[in-house]
Formats: C-alpha cells, structure tokens, sequence
C-alpha cells in the first residue's frame, strides 16, 4: 500500500510542478506588460531592474552581497550600480569601519517608482481575479502561504 501511495503523491507533485511550470512565467509576462504600458518611464533593463528589487529587500547591502545573492560578478554588479546611481536610483554608502566597502541603498525616487509598479501589478491582479468564481478566488488566496514557502524555499535552494 505504501508503493501505492507515493507513486499517486509523486505524481501529484509532478502534476502540480508541471502546472506551476506552464502558469507562472505566463502570468508573469502578463503582469510585466502591462506594468511596462502603463508606466510613464522607460523600463529598467532585466538586471538593473533585479539588483534595484535585491536592494529594495535587502537595504545597506554591498556590491559582494548583491553579486553573490544575483548570481553576478562582483565587476558587472558595479558597472550596474554605476548606472542606478546615477540615473537617482541607487545611493552608495560607505562602511564606516571599511572605507574600501559601500553599502547600496535605494533612493526615495525608486522606492516611489517600485511602489507605482506594486500598484499597477496589484490593479492588473485585482482585475483579473475579479473575474473568477469566488470558489477561484478562494483557492488562490488560500494557496498564498504555500506559493511564498515555495519561494523561500527555492530561494534557499539557489544559494
């Protein structure tokens, strides 16, 4: 009976793997095109846009840290850092113990841009999820926790 068991379990998380492999990147792109419609700025490209949001969550963190956590190399992380800061969107701070270490922090400006971007992602959401039955709507609200598990999980996973 145990055999029984884990192969309907092990084909339950394959079936679940599959179909948050199918949904999510798609829902992803959905909401990224309409935050990039709506927004009255160019777009940060892809990796300036990633060490700004790795910042955001990870305020007074330095060049090493963020290459490290991004998967980056130290030099391209600053190159990075080069163009944030002077585009107001990125402030270096240095160590006061360690004058050769900055510490990044993000700007008023960008915390007001990444707040815009929340909120219009938030509206796109909202929107969609308007549109499902209330039995949807429930199962997905329901799920967060798991969803953000997950991502603590692969995100422990990645390091």
């Amino acid at each position: 009976m145990t055999g029984i068991s884990e192969a309907h379990t092990s084909q339950g998380v394959d079936h679940v793997a599959a179909g948050l492999v199918a949904c999510l990147p798609a829902l992803n792109r959905y909401v990224k095109q309409s935050i990039d419609r709506q927004l009255p700025y160019p777009k940060l490209p892809e990796r300036q846009l990633a060490l700004l949001q790795y910042v955001a969550e990870h305020d007074g963190a330095t060049v090493h840290e963020a290459a490290e956590a991004l998967r980056m190399m130290p030099n391209n992380v600053s190159a990075l850092v080069t163009r944030l800061t002077e585009a107001g969107l990125l402030e270096r701070r240095q160590d006061d113990t360690d004058k050769r270490v900055a510490h990044l922090c993000v700007t008023a400006k960008a915390r007001q841009r990444i707040g815009e971007v929340q909120n219009i992602a938030a509206a796109q959401l909202a929107s969609a999820l308007r549109t499902l039955t209330d039995g949807d709507r429930d199962a997905l609200g329901s799920a967060l926790g798991a969803l953000e598990a997950l991502t603590r999980r692969l995100r422990g996973h990645s390091a």
